[in-house]
């Protein structure tokens, strides 16, 4: 394409005034009303004494035992390995995170006052993984994502080092790559057996639930059954939430783990709640009744979200596949765009109207070492917005690669 021609594509777009956001992978208003009938579940004359026990009152710390039975449908934990909690399963990670620094990792000394503190980073990764790190002053070390998930071999060497104390995973449709972790990468973090006798695995399991974009259900090798085959089941914490289900702002989240880390965590937990909300517990429980209810609700999800990506990626296939590559994922809520010089493509991008990602967010310190990745969010916007944007995107794309 000639320079002349894309000034002209670039004007063009510009007098539109676009006003697109692809900045964060939110639901968009067709999934979130999905979940509409659960608010008709309750009203003034329901019963919300259960077992002799008043839903709406005090109490039951770790979560209403129906709530804990739809996580184990999710998830396949049992009951027992399950703490229930409020909407945010990263206010749960941070939670835990706030816990090690002052008070240790279940009976350990405290990180605060250890020398120095050492967390592992899958890149590139989720942003605000990365932002609960920093602003604890851990520091983070970068470690490849490969297809099947991140490079073992480089975990198995550094967690030997005892100032190594967590990384972060998000091993089913990745954000932002989108990618699965292998049965053998999961066996792998299960043998771990790091220096550090208070190192965890985070495992997020954002979007554990969903469906591919074809309907399927794609299995995750459960880690905590693999960890007890291996007498480490003290190694991982387990969170996922219904934030990708029903409602984001307002559903319910849960940590899952040995009984000896549900013990300490517990400890601290008892002096920062009486209990979470218990109502909205229960009206989750009702409405992801089982596990053919579940999987009937998220299709409707990936149903949705299908014709996006199918659109996005089409169009980044037409336009730049010569100077350009990306994931193709097969779930999840992002695409991850490699192009040259990705901050400026995200800045051409904002002066035409479409908000990305900035550069950088995947990487610990907002610093991507190759100034070539852009996390590209097609949930949110509609599909004649995404047509824009995808073309916008595809100008810019064009434009950094002919400076």
């Amino acid at each position: 394409m000639s320079n002349d021609l894309i000034v002209e594509q670039f004007n063009n777009l510009k007098a539109l005034k676009i006003n697109i956001s692809m900045a964060r992978g939110k639901p968009c208003q067709a999934q979130v009303d999905l979940s509409m009938p659960m608010l008709d579940i309750f009203n003034s004359g329901s019963n919300l004494i259960i077992n002799d026990i008043d839903y709406r009152n005090y109490g039951i710390l770790d979560g209403i035992p129906e709530c804990k039975k739809m996580f184990s449908y999710i998830t396949g934990l049992k009951e027992e390995n399950i703490i229930v909690y409020g909407n945010s399963s990263l206010n749960i990670m941070a939670s835990l995170l706030d816990k090690s620094m002052i008070h240790g990792v279940n009976g350990g000394i405290p990180f605060s006052k250890q020398s120095h503190i050492k967390w592992l980073c899958p890149v590139p990764g989720y942003d605000r993984h990365f932002t609960i790190c920093e602003s604890l002053g851990i520091e983070m070390i970068n470690i490849p994502m490969n297809e099947d998930g991140p490079d073992m071999d480089m975990i198995e060497e550094y967690i030997k080092d005892p100032e190594v104390k967590g990384i972060w995973c998000v091993p089913k449709y990745s954000n932002p790559t989108g990618d699965t972790y292998s049965d053998e990468v999961v066996r792998r973090f299960a043998r771990l057996k790091p220096a550090a006798s208070d190192f965890r695995i985070y495992w997020d399991l954002a979007y554990l639930a969903q469906q591919t974009f074809d309907g399927q259900y794609e299995p995750l090798l459960n880690i905590y059954d693999e960890c007890v085959k291996n007498n480490n089941e003290d190694i991982v914490y387990i969170f996922t939430s219904t934030s990708k289900m029903t409602f984001p702002g307002s559903g319910v989240a849960m940590l899952g783990a040995s009984p000896s880390n549900l013990k300490d965590v517990k400890n601290t937990l008892k002096y920062q709640t009486i209990g979470y909300d218990k109502l909205n517990q229960y009206r989750h429980a009702l409405f992801l009744k089982d596990k053919k209810t579940i999987r009937e609700h998220m299709n409707k999800h990936a149903a949705i979200l299908k014709p996006k990506f199918d659109l996005v990626l089409s169009i980044f296939e037409k336009k730049i596949k010569d100077i350009a590559r990306w994931s193709k994922p097969k779930g999840g809520y992002f695409i991850s765009l490699y192009v040259k010089n990705a901050s400026e493509v995200v800045k051409t991008c904002k002066e035409l109207g479409v908000t990305l990602t900035d550069v950088g967010s995947a990487y610990p310190y907002h610093k991507d070492p190759n100034n070539e990745h852009i996390r590209i969010c097609p949930s949110y916007p509609s599909l004649e917005e995404l047509k824009i944007a995808s073309e916008v995107i595809c100008l810019a794309v064009k434009m950094a690669y002919n400076k």
